[in-house]
């Protein structure tokens, strides 16, 4: 068994070494200050994670113990990985795929601007991992090579003892996978039943907390939606009175002009005045605020796609 599912050893251990090998070997990845810095990146997952959202919001909001805990998460794919094709302790291994696997579908299995490639990822780790934990590592690992009297000897103990006695609650556990699966699939992109929807494609931003107090008005914005790739770019915001007029309007010169003082950020993912817009890469929370003498009912932001958002003042 373990034989007839080397290439997905083999393959599987290399997608989770790469990680390792891409983040620290080729470009350093878990440097902060750098583009690309890997804490940003976890930091898209927020949004729309599933049950471990929690975590990852407090992760982002302490960036010395995301910073530990990218590089706690690095290693441990690179050792997993590396052990995984070398074929040593193969089921621990495939254990850790499997929780690797699991995290990754929870936090990111909604991202995927093309092919869900994130949910993909996960659901196929799933099932990679706990196929590797049955079938073993075969004669061509580590294992094998340390001591072949007694591998054979303890495969032999495992195939009877695991296919006889545990077979129903591999079965079982099989379809849980399988459970798992379309679990997520119909919670993320609506893809066993109903619309599908695919929340990757265009941005959203949601707008909260909209004050004014004296001339001083405040709001958080959030970029919750669109390709965790590419910033939603803001062109325009609009602030408008009961009669719905605008009163107070900036344009993209202005935005990309904005003090830093007016930006306050919640997490390690920025909304920065660039070129020519405000920029809010997904997951991103900040705080802005803006000096209007007049008093204001509701403001409107335009992205540069022509998607608006708007909210109405939560105080009078």
């Amino acid at each position: 068994m373990g034989n007839a599912v080397l290439a997905l050893r083999l393959v599987i251990g290399w997608t989770y070494f790469s990680a390792f090998w891409r983040r620290l070997i080729l470009e350093n990845k878990l440097d902060p200050e750098a583009a690309g810095y890997i804490g940003e990146k976890f930091n898209h997952f927020l949004p729309n994670a599933l049950f471990i959202k929690p975590l990852i919001q407090y992760l982002v909001e302490n960036p010395e113990a995301l910073l530990w805990n990218m590089w706690i998460f690095t290693i441990v794919e690179g050792v997993v990985g590396l052990l995984l094709m070398l074929g040593y302790k193969t089921r621990i291994m495939s254990i850790a795929v499997f929780f690797l696997a699991m995290g990754i579908l929870l936090g990111s299995g909604w991202i995927g601007t093309t092919c869900l490639d994130e949910w993909q990822i996960g659901v196929l780790g799933l099932a990679g991992g706990f196929t590797l934990f049955q079938a073993g590592s075969g004669k061509i690992s580590l294992d094998y090579f340390f001591n072949k009297n007694q591998f054979i000897q303890q495969e032999n103990n495992w195939n009877s003892i695991s296919f006889q006695k545990y077979r129903p609650y591999f079965i079982g556990f099989s379809f849980f996978i399988l459970f798992v699966t379309l679990f997520t699939n119909q919670v993320f992109h609506g893809g066993v039943y109903g619309t599908l929807h695919n929340k990757s494609v265009k941005p959203k931003v949601e707008i909260s907390n909209l004050k004014q107090h004296q001339n001083k008005v405040s709001f958080d914005v959030m970029r919750i939606e669109g390709a965790d790739v590419y910033g939603s770019f803001l062109i325009q915001i609009d602030f408008h009175n009961h009669q719905n007029e605008i009163i107070e309007s900036l344009d993209m010169k202005e935005l990309s002009n904005l003090d830093k003082q007016q930006i306050s950020n919640y997490y390690v993912a920025k909304v920065t005045p660039h070129k020519h817009s405000l920029v809010l890469p997904l997951g991103a929370k900040a705080n802005l605020n803006f000096d209007i003498s007049d008093k204001i009912h509701k403001v409107v932001l335009t992205d540069i796609s022509g998607l608006q958002w708007e909210q109405t003042i939560t105080n009078l």
